[in-house]
């Protein structure tokens, strides 16, 4: 399978996320090919400022496997993590993180932006950006341009 494949998955649980009225990310964690672990943004659904898609997949895959270094493991998530996120995908040991979208909107997230391309880069993990660009962004376009609707 491709990295299409994989990232359309992390698309499907993006929008249970927007169905949900949480912010539409999607993350899954892949080992060998096949998709260990999926989820979606949970933060309000739980109350829970750490229930974003890529620390549940992350807790999923480790119940998982039996154990916490997600060895050889592969991230796909829909819009670039965030700092909190970032060090969970260190600590865990992910191998690969393949993000859909970037989230740059202004100097301050630019500057984190760059804080966690070299973060990702020291700690050896390889990061591709831009797998279904336009897929993963169209659905974030259309939660936010909604929500500024009802505000």
């Amino acid at each position: 399978m491709d990295k299409s494949f994989y990232m359309s998955e992390a698309i499907k649980e993006a929008y249970k996320a927007y169905g949900k009225g949480e912010t539409p990310i999607g993350a899954v964690i892949v080992r060998n090919g096949e998709i260990i672990a999926r989820a979606h943004n949970l933060t309000e659904t739980l109350n829970d400022p750490t229930a974003h898609a890529e620390i549940l997949a992350i807790r999923k895959a480790s119940d998982y496997l039996g154990g916490w270094r997600l060895i050889n493991c592969d991230l796909y998530v829909t819009m670039e993590p965030c700092i909190m996120c970032s060090g969970a995908i260190v600590q865990s040991r992910i191998k690969k993180l393949i993000i859909g979208t970037k989230h740059i909107k202004n100097l301050n997230i630019e500057k984190q932006h760059e804080f966690k391309v070299d973060y990702f880069n020291t700690c050896n993990i390889d990061v591709t950006f831009d797998i279904l660009k336009e897929e993963c962004s169209d659905v974030l376009q259309k939660f936010f341009k909604e929500l500024r609707k009802r505000q």
